[in-house]
């Protein structure tokens, strides 16, 4: 009997698709034929002349997977799906849709992870919530949390209520992004706090700051700001980000490893203080910034951007002021992309340290 698991989430963010890399790696070691969908996507992309959730690009890039890329995202919600759903929305066209591509997806594989979009109750609006879909195709599921106690304990079990009313077993639970300094503490809670009530943890996964720094591709993907240097640099991680808006001797104090700078494009005097620093420090084999940001829309002197360019650092450009861009960077949710290869091992070796595979395999048969 073939295995099926669909892995959901708890709240967005928590690392679903994290964790689905992560179990696709596993499993291929186990099994021959693995299969991936995500029956309903909210991020899509352009690929190959369909529209995509990014997901599937992700798995189906990362993880080897020869299925076609519709097939893998049947749904993807695009801007006014939701309205002209509500308007005039043909339900059992779009359940026709998932259930044809599961057809094709699942023909002669051992196992298939489907991948939900946000919590249980996401997709409710347009009647394919996480819940109907998992029951939609008979499969079981693993609810993904993030770390802590009682916020996710209490996020577990309103997610499961809606599980339940659907006719769907969960299986287990797998607990994300814990704080390594309350590791252990949070383990030992969680698993006796879900045994009370009958859940199953099937792996704690503690926080890794690598997978949650974004890439200078992930800011150009994720913000509208545009990339006017070459395109060098822009896999480069960024961990710290500081704004240039001190005098130029005080700018040196706040250079850390992988900075990005955020500055007004006519700061050029902090702008040659800072590529100073930077090509001083990469002379030590450091390279302490990732990139530059300009804002109010100004440019700085071409020579400049030469100089830049030359030190393979990426400069991008806003035309609004540096606190807006500044807290717009804050708040970009970081996901793997397809070209994150680093990232994606580190999914992979979390969940073969963290999750035990053997035993979610064991309750899916």
């Amino acid at each position: 009997m073939q295995r099926r698991i669909f892995i959901a989430a708890t709240m967005q963010n928590d690392g679903k698709t994290t964790i689905s890399l992560g179990l696709i790696k596993a499993f291929k070691k186990r099994f021959k034929r693995v299969g991936f969908i995500k029956p309903v996507g909210q991020r899509y992309v352009f690929e190959r002349g369909h529209k995509v959730d990014e997901d599937s690009v992700l798995i189906e890039k990362v993880c080897g997977m020869r299925s076609s890329i519709k097939d893998m995202s049947p749904v993807a919600i695009d801007k006014g799906f939701t309205e002209n759903y509500i308007k005039r929305g043909d339900h059992r066209k779009l359940v026709n849709s998932i259930i044809s591509s599961f057809n094709r997806i699942s023909k002669r594989k051992d196992l298939v992870v489907i991948e939900g979009t946000g919590h249980a109750g996401v997709g409710s609006i347009f009647d394919l919530s996480n819940a109907k879909v998992a029951n939609l195709l008979d499969a079981k599921v693993i609810l993904v949390a993030s770390g802590g106690i009682g916020k996710p304990m209490d996020e577990i079990e309103l997610n499961m209520a809606l599980f339940e009313k659907e006719r769907v077993d969960v299986i287990g639970v797998i607990i994300n992004k814990v704080i390594m300094s309350k590791y252990k503490k949070v383990k030992d809670m969680l698993k006796l706090g879900l045994k009370r009530k009958g859940i199953d943890v099937l792996g704690v996964i503690p926080y890794f700051s690598k997978l949650s720094n974004p890439t200078i591709q992930n800011i150009i993907e994720e913000t509208d700001l545009q990339l006017i240097s070459k395109k060098v640099g822009l896999t480069n991680v960024v961990r710290n980000i500081f704004v240039g808006a001190m005098e130029p001797h005080a700018a040196i104090g706040f250079i850390e490893t992988d900075s990005l700078l955020i500055t007004p494009g006519d700061r050029e005097d902090i702008i040659m203080t800072v590529l100073k620093e930077h090509l001083l420090k990469k002379s030590k084999r450091k390279i302490s910034i990732s990139g530059i940001i300009l804002t109010g829309g100004i440019v700085p002197n071409n020579n400049i951007i030469k100089l830049i360019e030359n030190a393979k650092i990426p400069v991008l450009l806003s035309k609004k002021h540096t606190y807006k861009v500044a807290s717009e960077i804050h708040d970009i949710a970081i996901k793997i992309g397809p070209l994150d290869k680093g990232k994606a091992r580190i999914a992979e070796n979390l969940v073969m340290d963290y999750v035990d595979v053997d035993r979610i395999l064991e309750k899916i048969k």
